[in-house]
């Protein structure tokens, strides 16, 4: 039985990427860090499957510890700040936690065990102010958020361990990818959420920043199962997982609204407290080196996406929200 260690298992990648590593047979640890609440909703019907562990990508004696006593076989890490918003208001936790918390574990790695396979989970918001369109693995990094910076050092530390320690490191490059698990503090969701709560007549308005940013949205199922393939190659490499499709967030609002028969012109209100300090105007990712190599492809369009998402949020809301 192949054991797997994932960081960051209760958010959205994480929580799909256990769920797939138990289908697939493994003895799945998740690393969880002490909190005086604890949220353990995406993986609740998992919990009682999955071994969790107390540690934090900032101290590195738990992690040198749950390393030696769980002796993974793959190491997926997938914990960081990882809202841009929250990256310009705390830059500094944003790179311990999203850049020296990827060196932490990398060295607990390789102090422990050199053989263990590393997976980390790159952004696409390394790109930023994009030098070409789609972007692959070759383009120019140019970061526009305190975020997008951490994780331009948590890629390259990656590849220079590869590199200096001959260790099987790789990083995924992931372009945006949501699901109704997606955080409601996230567009995608916030959008979702927002005309689910319209729809039942529980809100009246939804506020939002840039409607006319693009990106690359694909579904997150999809995309750790591209995590997974990377850590199964001969050779360790990076590379970008996205749809080779970009639309922007009017596109989501459109999609979003029609799905519940209403008019987005009705309901949507610009504001100004929700536009970027540095906007990221366009990303979309050229995958054909994953098709090629891994043989991923992406299963889920776009509008399927989102109108999954209403779909979700409406039985969410009725739930929480209605039949209290």
């Amino acid at each position: 039985m192949k054991r797997a260690l994932i960081t960051g298992v209760t958010g959205q990648d994480g929580s799909y990427l256990a769920e797939f590593l138990l289908e697939k047979g493994y003895h799945v640890t998740g690393i969880v860090r002490r909190a005086s609440t604890k949220k353990y909703e995406r993986i609740e019907h998992i919990k009682d499957r999955i071994n969790l562990r107390q540690a934090d990508l900032l101290d590195q004696l738990s992690l040198i510890n749950v390393i030696e006593q769980e002796q993974p076989d793959e190491i997926y890490n997938l914990a960081a700040q990882s809202f841009v918003p929250t990256s310009w208001e705390q830059p500094v936790l944003t790179a311990q936690f999203t850049a020296v918390g990827v060196t932490k574990i990398l060295e607990a790695i390789r102090l422990v065990n050199k053989k263990i396979r590393f997976y980390q989970a790159s952004s696409s918001e390394m790109f930023g102010k994009v030098k070409e369109t789609p972007q692959n693995e070759e383009t120019p990094f140019h970061p526009r958020s305190p975020y997008g910076v951490a994780k331009v050092y948590g890629h390259f530390i990656t590849v220079n361990y590869r590199e200096s320690y001959d260790m099987y490191c790789v990083s995924g490059i992931l372009f945006n990818h949501e699901s109704p698990r997606r955080g409601v503090e996230f567009v995608t969701r916030k959008i979702t959420l927002e005309v689910a709560r319209i729809k039942l007549g529980i809100s009246k308005e939804l506020r939002l920043g840039n409607l006319d940013a693009k990106r690359d949205w694909g579904y997150a199922k999809d995309y750790v199962k591209a995590m997974w393939m990377m850590l199964q190659q001969e050779k360790a490499d990076d590379y970008v997982i996205a749809t080779n499709q970009t639309h922007t967030v009017k596109e989501v609002v459109e999609i979003a609204f029609n799905h519940v028969g209403l008019n987005w012109k009705d309901f949507v209100v610009i504001d100004p407290r929700f536009v970027r300090p540095a906007e990221v105007d366009i990303l979309m990712g050229d995958y054909s080196k994953a098709k090629a190599k891994l043989g991923w492809e992406p299963s889920v369009s776009f509008k399927d996406l989102i109108e999954m998402m209403v779909d979700s949020d409406l039985e969410f809301v009725k739930k929480t929200e209605l039949d209290k």
